[in-house]
């Protein structure tokens, strides 16, 4: 029996599990392939479909569509893809960086243990943040938006923009206070090169 969308997103929010499947199988072969179209990376785009998947079934409850479901698994692909490469081009210029200037210093193998866990830390106090928070922040941060460039796009009052920003970079300085030493260290030996 085939079910609406409305149908379909009703049965999810209320833990559905049979709905959930049915949902995953008729999306997953087009979305990774939508993915796939991003990143040209087939391990990329199975972790970005996963992702997607994962978040919608832990945030079912709160699940909004606007009706179409299709068009909503196709937008939370399209910004986790894009959350993707942003995220890669930041550890790819971050590690050409490293490679260019850091092995130069004597404290290499300290300074990359560093590196690697302010890095991991920073992504995982982003990832913690609310969805529409962490993509305003991400907009602004990663694509160098401006607040009303990001409210044209995602139809919102600049005044929320502002808002989500503040609670974003509050949330991030207290979750990365003590890496507060770490980040000057860096900073410091970066401006010495």
């Amino acid at each position: 029996m085939e079910y609406s969308d409305n149908t379909i997103i009703d049965l999810i929010k209320k833990g559905n599990k049979s709905a959930f499947e049915e949902m995953f199988r008729t999306f997953y072969k087009t979305l990774r392939a939508y993915a796939y179209t991003f990143i040209k990376d087939n391990e990329g785009a199975e972790e970005i479909i996963q992702n997607v998947f994962c978040r919608i079934w832990e945030k079912r409850d709160q699940l909004k569509t606007d009706g179409s479901l299709k068009s909503y698994l196709y937008r939370a692909v399209h910004n986790e893809s894009l959350s993707y490469l942003r995220h890669q081009k930041v550890k790819d210029s971050f590690q050409d960086y490293y490679t260019n200037h850091m092995e130069e210093t004597s404290a290499d193998a300290a300074n990359k243990v560093l590196v690697s866990e302010l890095d991991r830390h920073i992504q995982l106090a982003i990832a913690e943040l609310p969805q529409q928070c962490r993509t305003i922040f991400q907009m602004s941060r990663f694509e160098q938006l401006k607040y009303q460039q990001i409210a044209d796009i995602l139809k919102i009052s600049i005044k929320t923009v502002e808002n989500q920003m503040g609670k974003a970079l509050k949330v991030l300085r207290i979750k990365l206070v003590e890496f507060l030493p770490v980040i000057i260290v860096l900073l410091y030996l970066m401006k010495k090169k």
